[in-house]
């Protein structure tokens, strides 16, 4: 058990414990937090969950935390946590981060909105938590999270996630309400790559790209510089094929210097096969990068399976979408440690489903220990 204090716990030495007298502090904030940790990873989804477990595995807990008052309460819990900083729990993430991310090639960056939709209270005026994530796509890793204010929208989110994060080198993928030119700028600055998303909310961009399109088609894209990329797919009764196409041709765009180093524009056609049904859907983009239609294909295939890999993930193995927390500070911290323990579960190179493992380290704390020092 010596590797686990050193490896992943020593990243909350920096943590500022909230609480202000001696009386209030009859529990270690690491314990508290180390506790919380571990019940998550075994799917504990809420404090009183979070209290049996510790219950339960006392004696493996007091072989690495100090434990001076035994297993905190849940009024103890629900305290500490809303009045803990989720700027100051996040440094600890991304400490950890840095650790695991110092030997890895993040190539790919996809940041992503999702509303907690049982955590507003219509009667009070309360909205529900809407945050916005970062994800790592190959590393399958959570790089981050903001909280989208009240009467706000992810547009002032992204670029406070932008500057917490290290892109250089990555190409950046966001949808259609990042899809700012200042956004793309920052980026840019960065030393990353973007790709946008481009609806009618960019009314003169977007006429512009369709404008670009149709010329190009009508000619069937000769004497055009652009690439071509097409994939297809079946299985469980359904066949999707989609079709890429990027112009690197971009005198059709009349503000396209105003957006940093545009290189690309393209779309997206794909057709979807269900039984009797079938299904189409056209999407544009916009990109900084000199690259293939295969890449910014995989880029936005990888874009689209944050759903799968991570927002899906946190709704069916942690109950994320039922979780009724108001307290805004609990929310995004409990938020923070779901995505935190969904990292560690995906990087443990077990076979099982995010859910078996958690059932696994319920069930054996070297299990456990295992998935701590993944």
């Amino acid at each position: 058990m010596a590797d686990i204090p050193n490896s992943i716990f020593r990243c909350f030495s920096s943590l500022r414990d909230p609480r202000r007298s001696r009386r209030e502090k009859k529990h270690l904030l690491l314990d508290i937090v180390a506790i919380a940790l571990c019940a998550v990873i075994a799917g504990a989804k809420d404090w009183p969950e979070v209290v049996a477990f510790g219950e339960r595995r006392l004696d493996w807990l007091q072989t690495f935390l100090s434990l001076p008052g035994g297993i905190p309460s849940r009024s103890t819990f629900e305290r500490v946590f809303a009045a803990l900083s989720p700027c100051g729990l996040q440094s600890c993430l991304l400490r950890w981060l840095h650790g695991c991310t110092g030997q890895l090639e993040l190539q790919h960056i996809a940041i992503d909105g999702k509303t907690l939709r049982h955590s507003g209270n219509r009667h009070k005026g309360l909205g529900a938590l809407h945050l916005v994530s970062a994800w790592a796509t190959q590393a399958h890793l959570s790089l981050g999270q903001v909280a989208v204010a009240d009467k706000s929208n992810e547009i002032t989110a992204i670029p406070v996630l932008l500057s917490m994060l290290d892109i250089k080198g990555a190409l950046v993928t966001i949808d259609a309400m990042g899809c700012q030119k200042k956004i793309a700028k920052q980026i840019v600055d960065a030393g990353g790559d973007y790709v946008l998303t481009v609806k009618a909310n960019q009314p003169g961009l977007y006429d512009d790209i369709l404008e670009s399109f149709q010329q190009a088609y009508e000619v069937e894209f000769e004497g055009y510089d652009c690439d071509h990329y097409q994939t297809e797919e079946r299985g469980h009764g359904r066949h999707e094929t989609r079709s890429y196409r990027v112009l690197y041709n971009l005198e059709g765009i009349k503000d396209r210097a105003e957006w940093e180093k545009l290189t690309v524009i393209g779309v997206c056609h794909s057709v979807r096969t269900v039984g009797d049904k079938i299904s189409e859907e056209t999407r544009y983009f916009i990109g900084s990068r000199r690259a293939s239609a295969r890449v910014y294909g995989e880029a936005l295939r990888g874009h689209w399976g944050i759903e799968n890999n991570l927002h899906w993930q946190l709704d069916v193995a942690f109950g994320e979408d039922d979780s009724s927390i108001q307290q805004r500070n609990i929310g995004q911290n409990m938020a923070l440690l779901r995505k935190w323990v969904l990292s560690l579960l995906k990087r443990h190179t077990g076979k099982h489903s995010i859910k078996v493992k958690q059932f696994m380290a319920a069930l054996d704390t070297g299990y456990l220990e295992e998935i701590l020092n993944s």
